[in-house]
């Protein structure tokens, strides 16, 4: 069941959303060659907990860490450690955070000092595709208009959209109905209504939309090894656009 939330719910997920874009802002400060990931989960983690919120991740299903920090080929639930990052390398950050029972989720990929063409051009349609889903996140759509979207923009660069894991809906829980493919045919789905709230996440691939985890039971990497990229923001339908709410 989707459950609609009221304006004073959507302003504590905006609370929880500011939390996790200033934590952003926080971890892409420290980010250069030569840092672990462990370390930006450690500057995340401290931030997050200074605001009086809780890293939504950490304990999650057993998930050891406050991000997830995905590295290249990885394209999610990379867990932090003593990997450091090197020149050229592409991370996909991952932050939740959760304060007065109401949580928020986003997700960026950034480059890591010098990248390719080949890297910068990835990020750059997995990030605009992001916006497209947005853009259909209107009262009277349907769901699959966002997947749609989404798939158009990154199928028509030549990338691929990971099919194994969608975004979801968001309020009191971190995962709530609905599931939001990143794929899919216009027109499909429930209606939009003000006051669901969706994080829209969308995964894409360089190479083939395969994917698989690793032996930690974690971290997914695309089949072939090709880079992969991921952005998210938490958004609430409403009457007139669509408002993010993990931005600052």
């Amino acid at each position: 069941m989707i459950y609609c939330k009221s304006e004073r719910e959507i302003a504590y997920m905006r609370d929880a959303g500011r939390i996790v874009a200033q934590t952003h802002q926080e971890v892409q400060k420290a980010l250069k060659p030569g840092i672990t990931t462990g370390e930006l989960d450690s500057i995340a983690e401290d931030f997050i907990r200074s605001k009086g919120a809780r890293p939504a991740f950490k304990g999650y299903m057993g998930f050891p860490a406050s991000i997830c920090a995905s590295v290249n080929e990885q394209v999610v639930h990379g867990i932090p450690g003593l990997k450091k990052l090197e020149n050229g390398d592409i991370i996909s950050i991952d932050i939740g955070a959760e304060i007065n029972g109401y949580y928020g989720d986003s997700a960026v990929t950034l480059p890591v000092g010098d990248c390719s063409k080949e890297a910068l051009d990835l990020i750059r349609v997995t990030e605009n595709s992001l916006y497209e889903g947005i853009s259909k996140a209107r009262k009277g759509n349907r769901l699959s208009d966002i997947s749609h979207a989404i798939q158009s923009c990154v199928e028509s660069h030549g990338y691929s959209v990971v099919r194994d894991y969608v975004g979801h809906g968001i309020g009191k829980n971190m995962h709530e109905e609905p599931q939001i493919p990143n794929f899919g045919k216009p027109g499909r789905g429930p209606r939009l209504m003000p006051g669901m709230t969706l994080a829209i996440e969308p995964m894409v691939n360089l190479g083939t939309f395969e994917v698989m985890t690793l032996e930690d039971n974690w971290t997914v990497v695309t089949k072939d090894r090709k880079l992969s990229a991921h952005f998210e923001h938490s958004v609430a339908i409403t009457e007139d656009e669509p408002v993010i709410l993990t931005s600052i």
